[in-house]
């Protein structure tokens, strides 16, 4: 095989993490990269293997390909990510989100005595519901308006509380997140599964180990950094929306209703299966029981349907395009010969199964951190893993978990990530200064998630 190929694609990886960080539409960059990629592998003489019937015409093709991959995508996955989108900005706009997490946070009150602790407590309760409300931006603002305040009374610094609310989306788990369903569809497995038999058991130790560090760093960072100059008084109260607290069940339910009705739990033993897609929409219906129970106005209850539809449109728009834009990235990739090329590198060097997922890993948490996106950095590289790991005779599932992982890890050590944004504006301190407090704990969690997965 010609070197020229994968020599280009490196190439080509190049220019576009550069006109990422120039912050050039990404949609748009990994749509033309792919599709210009397509082209140069043509002009090789490589042998292509594309999604679409051939039109007889390259020309023609690369519209064909862009067809192809918005059908095969809005068909499955992408009608998937969509629904979760819509059901999101459902219980965003009733308030369900915010009752859950003024719910959970409630067991902060029995560690009022020691601060630092209460800290770090926040981020393995707030990881839970990021399993259940996958905004990274979202979940992070109903944490600066309910938890932040609560930290900031009880004697924590502006930093470390801050810190913690953004570790709560370190970790991107769960059947409602985008990066899960997608990472579940390139592992061919059902989300509910992927995420009970794969990410909890790797999810849990590094919660702990997290916590831990994030513990250890705040403390020797409060003892040592100045007094921090005094800032907007928070009025508790007004953060908390009127929903009542029972609305707290609603963002768990398409969770819950997964686990009982799947072959994990075995509770119907297969008699009754549930699919992601139809489990957002029951509970979307469960969920305008409740707004008409609460307020008995039946035209309101309908009315309030369009933020569902509303929040399917923005996931699309932004998600989903993205996917879709990424495969075409990443198949323009393996048409030149890229994954070929890092196997024959890999045998150079000895590299295995082992060194692929460290280095893949690695590409990802960095693309992520200087993207300041998970999903861009995930979605550009993930389609790439089904091939690697068959030619490597390893499960597809074994790479893309920490690849999963280093995704939301390093969208939270980036200074221009949303969220790291956003919080730090609120808490009114440096974002960089809040990258530094989150650098060391992720850093460490994402080399302790790889010895645990990989050795």
């Amino acid at each position: 095989m010609s070197i020229a190929g994968p020599i280009l694609s490196v190439v080509f990886i190049a220019v576009v993490a550069f006109m990422l960080l120039k912050k050039y539409y990404p949609h748009a960059v990994l749509l033309l990269a792919g599709l210009l990629m397509y082209v140069a592998a043509h002009l090789l003489g490589y042998q292509t293997v594309p999604l679409y019937e051939t039109t007889g015409h390259i020309g023609f093709d690369l519209f064909a390909l862009i067809r192809e991959s918005f059908a095969q995508t809005n068909a499955g996955v992408g009608l998937l990510i969509m629904a979760i989108g819509g059901f999101v900005a459902y219980i965003n706009a009733i308030g369900a989100s915010r009752a859950l997490v003024n719910v959970a946070v409630r067991p902060l009150n029995l560690l009022r005595k020691y601060p630092l602790a209460a800290a770090s407590a926040v981020i393995p309760i707030s990881q839970v519901l990021f399993a259940a409300i996958p905004s990274a931006a979202g979940l992070g603002l109903l944490l600066m308006a309910s938890v932040f305040p609560i930290l900031v009374t009880l004697g924590v610094s502006r930093l470390s509380a801050v810190s913690v609310i953004t570790a709560s989306t370190a970790m991107g788990l769960g059947p409602a997140s985008a990066i899960t369903v997608r990472a579940s569809d390139i592992a061919d497995l059902p989300p509910v599964e992927y995420f009970a038999a794969s990410q909890l058991p790797l999810f849990i130790p590094l919660s702990v180990f997290l916590s831990v560090v994030y513990f250890i760093v705040n403390r020797h960072f409060d003892r040592t950094s100045p007094p921090e100059a005094p800032s907007k008084t928070y009025d508790e109260k007004s953060a908390h929306e009127q929903a009542p607290p029972v609305y707290a069940v609603i963002p768990v339910l398409p969770i819950l209703l997964l686990l009982i009705f799947s072959e994990v739990t075995g509770i119907t033993d297969g008699a009754v299966t549930l699919d992601t897609t139809t489990a957002m929409f029951v509970s979307l219906a469960l969920a305008m029981v409740f707004e008409w129970i609460r307020k008995r106005k039946f035209g309101a209850v309908l009315a309030s349907l369009k933020e569902f539809w509303n929040g399917m449109g923005n996931i699309f728009k932004t998600v989903v395009t993205l996917i879709i834009a990424a495969e075409i990235f990443s198949g323009g990739l393996i048409a030149l010969g890229f994954i070929d090329g890092m196997l024959l590198l890999s045998d150079n060097f000895g590299f295995g199964y082992v060194g692929f997922g460290i280095v893949l890993s690695a590409m990802i948490f960095l693309s992520a951190m200087l993207m300041g996106s998970g999903n861009a950095a995930f979605f550009s590289f993930g389609p790439l893993v089904p091939d690697i790991a068959a030619k490597l005779g390893v499960s597809s599932v074994s790479l893309i978990l920490p690849m999963n992982f280093a995704a939301s890890m390093g969208r939270t050590v980036s200074p221009v990530a949303g969220v790291i944004i956003a919080t730090a504006e609120i808490a009114e301190v440096n974002v960089f200064q809040l990258v530094k407090r989150n650098l060391v704990p992720v850093i460490s969690a994402f080399l302790f998630m790889l010895i645990i997965h990989f050795l």
